[in-house]
C-alpha cells in the first residue's frame, strides 16, 4: 500500500518527517514536498515557470513548486501507482475555521481528492516548539480509519491537535469550521525613506460558530476532526436565487438551439 505525504512547511520540516516515519508502520511511503516553505500559498497552481524534481532520497522527492503542484506531481508523474491515501502536514500551527481556505496544507489534501484519493490534512498547535510526535500518532489513527471505511465523495478530513502532551489530550471531537475575528488584521508602518509598508497580520481575538466548532474543541484539549466537501454551492438559498433569473434574462432573445448542442459545438469548434 502506497502512501503520499506531502506538506506546505517544506520538505526540511520536522513535521512532514515525524508524519512519513509514523505512517510507515502502516504503508510506505513516498514524500513529494516543497522545496521550500510555501506557508499561505493556498490551491496556487505554477503555471508560468518549469516545475523541477530532485530526488533527496529512496522516495523522497522537492519541488519548486506550491503543494498543490506537489501532489499533481506525485500522482501522475513520481509514484509507479494511485497511493491509497494523501496525507498533508504535519503543520506548524493549526488550521481552523477559514484558515482552511488559505492554507497549503489542507489544499494539497483537498488537491487529492480532487484527482479521487481519500486525503487527510493534519495540523499541530504551538508556537517555538511543536509536539510532532503527538501529532504524528493521531494522524496514523485517522489514516488508519480512512483506509478501512473509506470517505464520502468529495470529501476531506481536516485534522488540528492541540498542544498538550499526549496523556493530557482529552480525546477527538467531530467539529464543524470557525468563524475568525481579528483585531487590527492590517499593520501599516514607515520604512527608513518614510514610505508606508503593510503588513497582513493582526492578532485572533474571537471566533464565532461555537456550536460544535474546531477552535473550541481545541481549546478544551481535545483532537479537532473537520469534514470539509469540495462542492461550496449554497444548496438551501438556490430557490431564493432563482427569482433572479426573470430580471437577469429581461430582453435576452430566447434560442431555439438545445442548450446542450451549443456546448457541443463550441467544444467542436475550440
Amino acid at each position: 500500500m502506497h502512501i503520499l505525504v506531502t506538506n506546505d512547511d517544506g520538505i526540511h520540516s520536522p513535521g512532514i518527517t515525524a508524519l512519513a516515519k509514523a505512517l510507515a508502520t502502516i504503508g510506505e511511503v513516498w514524500i513529494v514536498a516543497p522545496d521550500r516553505e510555501r506557508t499561505a500559498v493556498a490551491h496556487a497552481v505554477t503555471l508560468h515557470k518549469p516545475l523541477r524534481l530532485h530526488q533527496l532520497g529512496l522516495r523522497t522527492y522537492a519541488v519548486n513548486g506550491t503543494p498543490v503542484d506537489c501532489v499533481n506531481l506525485a500522482l501522475l508523474k513520481v509514484m509507479p501507482k494511485p497511493p491509497a491515501i494523501v496525507v498533508s502536514g504535519i503543520n506548524k500551527g493549526v488550521n481552523l475555521g477559514d484558515d482552511v481556505m488559505y492554507s497549503g496544507t489542507v489544499s494539497a489534501a483537498m488537491e487529492g481528492t480532487i484527482l479521487g484519493i481519500p486525503s487527510v490534512a493534519v495540523s499541530q498547535e504551538g508556537s517555538d516548539t511543536f509536539r510532532f510526535d503527538v501529532g504524528a500518532s493521531y494522524a496514523v489513527r485517522v489514516a488508519r480509519l480512512v483506509l478501512a471505511q473509506g470517505l464520502p465523495e468529495e470529501t476531506l478530513v481536516n485534522v488540528n491537535i492541540p498542544n498538550r502532551p499526549r496523556r493530557e489530550i482529552r480525546g477527538a471531537r467531530i467539529t464543524c469550521l470557525s468563524r475568525r475575528r481579528f483585531h487590527n488584521p492590517i499593520i501599516e508602518k514607515l520604512d527608513p525613506r518614510g514610505r508606508k509598508y503593510y503588513w497582513i497580520a493582526g492578532e485572533r481575538i474571537s471566533w464565532s460558530r461555537s456550536k460544535d466548532a474546531d477552535h473550541e474543541a481545541i481549546e478544551e484539549g481535545f483532537v479537532s476532526i473537520t469534514p470539509i466537501r469540495l462542492d461550496t454551492t449554497h444548496y438551501g438559498v438556490l430557490d431564493q436565487f432563482r427569482a433572479w433569473e426573470p430580471i437577469m434574462n429581461r430582453g435576452i432573445k430566447k434560442s431555439s438551439t438545445p442548450r446542450s448542442t451549443i456546448v457541443r459545438t463550441r467544444r467542436l469548434g475550440s
